[in-house]
């Protein structure tokens, strides 16, 4: 390893901050994506800062150095192209920093139904001095879907608040410590309808896209609220829309979406018991800082030879949660 290794960031529209920290360890490249085949060239790490860009396929040849890839985000379904998979390369991503934002999201996104918040900011705008019967949260039964870090925590801050909180995984299996019972992904269709809540916290891959199929939408209690902070491709779209348009399913509080930003002409803006977010479940006042400061650590962890926080399994997509 170069005394001073070259490492590429692929800057978006954010600044890119915490840099200056490591400014006397690294030779830093900041490149947008179309410069991002020459920065690579050399390269022996590359700092994905805008974690929406695609392209790096198209470069890949130019990665002639590369080690090891930092995404500062949860999910990397984006990222994981076959050459990428095959590598010796490393990819780790930002577990842990967006598990208390976005599971404080999903119990604000139960509350806004439970508690008629959208009725509520509608009456005021008209001036009605009308109430309205709410429903207590405390015994309601949650279906989590992803058992990784954030549907834990999701998990535990639900469990708090009295509710009846449950897992989907891959495999099925009881004695979990943050579910009182973790279901088979292959057996959502059929357990499903058991719940108050449906709570979409999976990464997306080939397993999990399109999990909520119309099956899954049609077993579900009418009254049932689905919650989806993972991934827009995880819900088949068309068949959700469907089933909140005819009453089959009480509401839907989506932050992501199959195209996004949600196109203008889109049925679900107009739909009064759907709250539309633009991707934001994991932001906080504190993210940005979070993230470099993440960065890092784990750059410091890469210079002194010693494991890496947060490895994806490339294969499968994610990082694995240890039991």
């Amino acid at each position: 390893m170069n005394a001073k290794p070259i490492v590429t960031v692929l800057a978006g529209d954010r600044p890119v901050i915490g840099l200056e920290k490591l400014q006397e360890h690294a030779e830093f490249r900041i490149t947008d994506i179309e410069g991002l085949g020459i920065a690579l060239s050399g390269a022996e790490v590359l700092y994905m800062w805008d974690f929406f860009a695609e392209g790096l396929q198209d470069v890949w040849p130019n990665a002639d150095a590369l080690k090891w890839i930092h995404v500062p985000a949860a999910g990397v379904d984006k990222l994981l192209f076959p050459e990428l998979v095959e590598s010796d390369v490393i990819v780790t991503n930002a577990r842990g920093i967006f598990d208390r934002p976005m599971a404080e999201f999903v119990l604000g996104g139960v509350l806004h139904f439970a508690k008629g918040f959208g009725l509520a900011g509608e009456r005021q705008r008209r001036q009605q001095w009308k109430s309205w019967p709410t429903t207590e949260v405390a015994g309601a039964r949650v279906l989590v879907a992803g058992t990784g870090s954030i549907g834990r925590c999701t998990a535990r801050l639900l469990r708090a608040v009295g509710m009846d909180v449950d897992g989907l995984g891959r495999t099925a299996r009881t004695g979990d410590r943050d579910f009182g019972a973790v279901h088979a992904s292959a057996d959502f269709a059929k357990v499903a309808g058991g719940y108050d809540y449906v709570v979409l916290a999976a990464p997306l891959t080939s397993a999990t896209e399109r999990m909520v199929s119309r099956a899954v939408l049609e077993s579900m209690k009418s009254s049932a609220v689905l919650v989806n902070v993972g991934r827009g491709r995880l819900v088949d779209q068309d068949a959700l829309v469907q089933a909140l348009q005819a009453g089959r399913l009480g509401g839907a509080v989506l932050d992501v979406f199959e195209t996004e930003p949600l196109p203008q002409d889109h049925e679900l803006w107009q739909l009064d018991n759907v709250l539309v977010t633009p991707y934001m479940s994991g932001d906080s006042q504190n993210w940005l800082d979070e993230l470099s400061a993440q960065f890092e650590s784990n750059f410091h962890a890469w210079r002194q030879g010693k494991p890496l926080a947060n490895v994806v399994v490339k294969r499968l997509g994610f990082v694995p949660w240890d039991r």
